[in-house]
């Protein structure tokens, strides 16, 4: 974890305030912090908790990830990883099995790249990394096709009532 950068962190949040077009006492309002507590952030003199960075983000209606990426908090791939999950499990247009086997499929695509990039000379790390990303999206099909039909991923049909 990298240490935190309080004074890119306050202008950070000046900037993004200003840009929100709020005063200071309408941001200290509406994260529910002191006037005098939201300026000694902007000013590099207080060192906000990830849950003050937290509410600091939902009243300036950006991520709270990259608050805590400007304070050092996250590092930057962290961050990636963490919004496309969150991307992913907000999308209204897909149900929670869905969403689950997406992030399975994106869990073993990182692995297989993370295997790639760790390759030892003559070794071959994606036949395995890419057999297991090929196995969930496989799953994925089996059980989306068994779902229109009517039947259970494992080919029988389910009892009715």
């Amino acid at each position: 974890m990298a240490s935190l950068n309080v004074g890119n962190l306050g202008e950070y949040l000046r900037e993004q305030r200003r840009q929100a077009q709020l005063s200071l006492r309408q941001l200290a309002d509406a994260a529910g912090v002191s006037n005098p507590y939201l300026s000694q952030i902007e000013r590099g003199l207080r060192k906000p908790s990830a849950d003050i960075l937290q509410q600091l983000a939902k009243a300036l209606r950006i991520s709270a990830e990259t608050l805590y990426v400007q304070a050092g908090i996250l590092d930057e791939r962290d961050r990636d990883e963490v919004e496309t999950r969150a991307v992913i499990l907000s999308d209204p247009s897909i149900n929670e099995r869905q969403k689950q086997v997406l992030l399975q499929i994106y869990d073993a695509f990182r692995k297989e790249n993370a295997a790639e990039a760790d390759q030892a000379p003559g070794a071959d790390p994606a036949a395995a990394a890419g057999a297991e990303a090929d196995a969930a999206a496989d799953a994925a099909v089996d059980a989306d096709v068994a779902a229109a039909a009517g039947t259970r991923a494992d080919g029988a049909v389910p009892p009715t009532n």
